[in-house]
């Protein structure tokens, strides 16, 4: 399974205002894994940023000054995007941007996201486990313990790259998980071959089963996770 987790930034809230994406940033998860394949991009709007936008990103006119334009990255972006599941906080306000873009294009015929890919909006997903609380990605954050410290700003690839720690969080928590004879380095940074073999002559393991009440909030889990995602966990299958 192919996912995308997408950000972007813009030069302000409502784009049948006019306003345009200056920045683009993706990160891909591959079953549920962090492959290290981004796509990231900074863009000429060929228009003045809102003042209360370059407070929250802290992008400059400035800086975009010498920036391709939407157009010149178009094909790439949709080859990146193509065929994958898009992980989105707030989608409505990311994919209504990029459906502008597309239509703003020459020839208008590059339809809409729909067109390349599918959907899946994170804030939606909060505000059904968590009714009734913040559900903003610094709060997801803190709910999940995913470090954000480097977020003094919003940046597309920053809050990529966090949301995608948030997402997995939410969805499940341990996102790798190495069996017996595999050669991929495991969790902790080790090669499979340089773990140490079982010591026969120790004690046996202690084993703990879990109480009643650890079971409860397992299954509680179980089905805030069937519930989110609209089909069993694979730990009920």
């Amino acid at each position: 399974m192919r996912q995308v987790v997408l950000d972007t930034e813009t030069t302000g809230l409502e784009p049948r205002e006019g306003h345009r994406i200056i920045e683009i940033g993706c990160v891909e998860l591959v079953d549920r894994k962090l492959t290290g394949n981004t796509y990231h991009q900074y863009l000429q709007p060929d228009r003045v940023i809102d003042a209360g936008a370059i407070e929250v990103h802290g992008i400059t006119n400035e800086f975009l000054t010498d920036k391709p334009r939407f157009a010149d990255v178009s094909e790439e972006f949709i080859d990146f995007i193509r065929g994958a599941e898009l992980v989105i906080h707030n989608a409505p306000f990311d994919v209504g941007f990029i459906n502008n873009e597309l239509k703003l294009l020459e020839g208008n015929d590059w339809g809409q996201v729909s067109e390349y890919a599918t959907v899946l909006d994170t804030l939606t997903m909060a505000r059904k486990l968590h009714p009734g609380q913040k559900n903003n990605l610094d709060a997801l954050c803190k709910r999940y313990g995913v470090d954000n410290s480097n977020r003094e700003l919003h940046g597309a690839l920053l809050d990529s790259e966090i949301l995608a720690d948030v997402y997995l969080m939410m969805t499940g928590g341990q996102t790798a998980l190495l069996l017996g004879g595999e050669s991929e380095a495991n969790a902790s940074g080790h090669r499979a071959e340089e773990i140490q073999r079982l010591d026969l002559n120790r004690p046996r393991l202690k084993v703990i089963y879990a109480d009643y009440e650890e079971t409860q909030a397992h299954e509680e889990r179980m089905q805030a996770i069937e519930k989110a995602c609209g089909e069993k966990p694979v730990w009920l299958r």
